[in-house]
């Protein structure tokens, strides 16, 4: 293996200098910069491109041509962001910081259109915004289209919503105000009605190799037994077929949205452009959807194959060459352990965090903390220079995607578990508070998802239509309570607008018949203004939660122990009762109880008197605190 490795990095040396020497480089500062990089980075670049292309006759050919893109990008990058590109580079933990928060909306839902969106920004200031994900915002089939995940173009926006350069001048001044601005990037596939598969429709023979295309069903039949299917309900199997060529296509996901095949490096080329035209046009973070799809391999799953990493590494690299500035946020809704392989400085720098999101939701129907902090101090810590962002819902649904071992380790059935969880969330368990939709339910695996708002799951909409204020007191205390956590467990919090106001479910979906067989639209409503015009309110609802989450993200803003990084977490001997410390600084208390709980904090937090940094409330104690029902504190030593 050493003697290949040391092969290879020769390999690429010689091919760095007969490659330098054909790429077209302007003779300027910010070209010759350019190249600098690409020699600085060409060895990841190489072994990683010779890894999965290295078999092809003309490898160098692709692989000049792959090196062409990135430097022609670099020489089309705006003077504004090289500036962003130098900044970054000399602060390349700056997406850890305390500062960061961030939101995420579809641009029609909240704003009508982007120049909407520009007009909310003093609103983002006043949440304490500081990254704003715009929802697939391109040019996509109408009606359908997964929610804008099938792209018709990645250099149009959907006309309604605006224009290319009116999103580049958006980004310009979201990037003024302190915002960076983060864009999809569907990765695995395009809509049937982009530009290559309507090539590839009309016979192009180029174009049909930038997809899985297959004549009969010998080889579909093959992969398609290892295959799960994503969307049982709206979508079953994984391929479809299209008269119009005698093919059948492989749609992971919906008859529409063909996958690409990355086994051709001139796909690779081809997305690479794309990206990078977007990282030109201002975005700072690029989402990777469905990073775990996007290699095949007959005999296996075709999810989170070794080539789908070694991929997602080209590409880091190129773009360190092209838009040093941006980054990748992982999409991958998989087991534990393959979530947290994309993570890395060199592949996805940014991931969410569906472990944590699980387990939070976990611990609010169950009142108790142990399996949170059990399946946290096992998955949560990540190596240096990535990062998680911690999110409690996104516009898709809920999957409880624990691990099983980890639940077997507390005595937990996963299976068991995962239905007492699908039944507590639907509101059909007994004494349950949430108002939750079913989603996709597999009846050969009992498999189930959710839909549903944070307010609809956490109880608030049932208690307004209940009418009961203590009910009412009770769900707000809980949404603050989950917003608590992932604002100081360490990593980029992430909110979906119109869950900081309380909106709850929009039953109207069904009324739409694009829309009435997908649940997941429930927790996709337009902007409440009813709501948000009551958040200053604090006799309200939602100004309640609006202040509370307000006064936290100020609170994080202000503490340095709450930038990414050392997070331990504590199975106390309250069940009910969430503790970690961040950076052993601060202790934060979690009481998932909807009664008051005593914790002893001996061996943890020693010093008194401490002060909770929420309330500024100094507590001088012999290690047991009391908490309220659904109370947090965050306890530091008061200087």
């Amino acid at each position: 293996m050493a003697h290949a490795d040391a092969w290879l990095h020769d390999q690429a040396a010689l091919t760095f200098q007969r490659l330098s020497a054909l790429v077209r480089v302007a003779d300027n500062a910010p070209a010759r910069a350019a190249l600098e990089r690409l020699e600085q980075h060409f060895v990841t670049i190489f072994t990683n491109l010779h890894d999965v292309y290295g078999e092809h006759y003309d490898f160098f050919y692709h692989l000049l041509q792959i090196v062409q893109v990135a430097l022609d990008a670099a020489a089309d990058r705006p003077d504004e962001l090289r500036e962003l590109d130098q900044k970054r580079i000399a602060a390349p933990d700056w997406f850890q910081s305390e500062q960061m928060m961030g939101g995420v909306c579809y641009v029609d839902l909240f704003a009508g259109n982007l120049a909407g969106i520009r007009e909310h920004i003093p609103y983002f200031h006043e949440l304490g915004l500081t990254y704003l994900h715009l929802m697939p915002l391109y040019q996509a089939p109408q009606p359908h289209n997964d929610g804008g995940y099938a792209v018709s173009s990645f250099r149009e926006v959907h006309p309604p919503l605006g224009t290319m350069d009116e999103l580049a001048s958006l980004a310009r001044d979201l990037r003024a105000n302190g915002i960076s601005l983060v864009l999809d990037f569907v990765f695995n596939h395009t809509a049937d009605e982009h530009e290559w598969a309507q090539r590839a429709l009309a016979g192009e023979k180029t174009y049909q190799d930038y997809y899985w295309m297959f004549p009969n069903r010998t080889l579909p039949d093959q992969y398609e037994a290892n295959l799960r299917e994503i969307f049982p309900d709206q979508a079953p199997g994984s391929f479809t077929w299209r008269s119009e060529i005698a093919r059948w296509v492989w749609t992971t996901f919906h008859p529409f949205q063909w996958d690409l095949n990355y086994a051709n490096p001139e796909v690779f080329a081809a997305m690479l452009r794309e990206m990078l035209f977007l990282a030109n046009q201002g975005a700072e973070v690029l989402r990777l959807d469905a990073v775990p799809f996007i290699w095949k391999e007959v005999g296996t799953n075709c999810e989170n194959l070794p080539q789908a990493h070694t991929i997602i590494r080209a590409f880091n690299a190129l773009i360190r060459v092209a838009a040093p500035a941006l980054l990748f946020k992982s999409e991958a809704i998989v087991h534990p352990r393959d979530v947290r392989s994309y993570i890395g400085a060199d592949k996805c720098q940014i991931s969410y965090n569906p472990i944590m999101m699980v387990a939070l939701w976990d611990a609010l129907a169950t009142r108790e903390t142990h399996f949170f902090a059990h399946a946290m101090n096992k998955q949560f810590a990540l190596d240096a220079g990535s990062s998680w962002v911690n999110y409690l819902r996104s516009h898709d649904d809920i999957g409880w995607g624990f691990a099983d071992e980890d639940a077997a380790e507390l005595g937990i059935n996963g299976f068991d578990h995962r239905r007492f969880l699908n039944s507590f969330y639907t509101g059909t368990f007994p004494g349950s508070f949430a108002t939750g939709l079913p989603f996709n339910f597999n009846p050969r695996t009992l498999d189930m998802r959710i839909s549903g708002t944070m307010a609809s799951l956490a109880g608030l909409e049932q208690a307004e239509s209940s009418g009961d204020n203590l009910l009412i007191e009770l769900a707000v205390r809980r949404l603050l309570l989950l917003y608590s956590v992932v604002l100081s467990a360490g990593g980029i919090p992430l909110i979906y607008l119109g869950d900081e106001v309380g909106t709850s479910n929009d039953y109207s979906y069904v009324d739409d018949p694009a829309k009435a067989d997908d649940s997941r639209w429930a927790h996709r409503p337009p902007r409440s203004l009813p709501r948000y015009a009551q958040r200053n309110d604090a006799a309200t609802s939602a100004g309640r939660i609006f202040q509370g989450l307000q006064s936290m993200i100020q609170a994080r803003q202000r503490t340095t122990a709450f930038r990414a990084g050392m997070t331990h977490f504590y199975a106390l001997d309250n069940r009910h009762v969430l503790a970690f410390t961040r950076h052993e600084r601060v202790l934060v208390l979690a009481n998932f109880s909807e009664h008051s709980q005593q914790v002893n904090i001996n061996g943890i937090m020693s010093a008194t008197p401490l002060i909770d940094l929420l309330t500024e409330t100094q507590f001088v104690s012999d290690a047991l605190v009391t908490m309220m029902p659904y109370q947090t504190l965050w306890l530091t030593p008061d200087a």
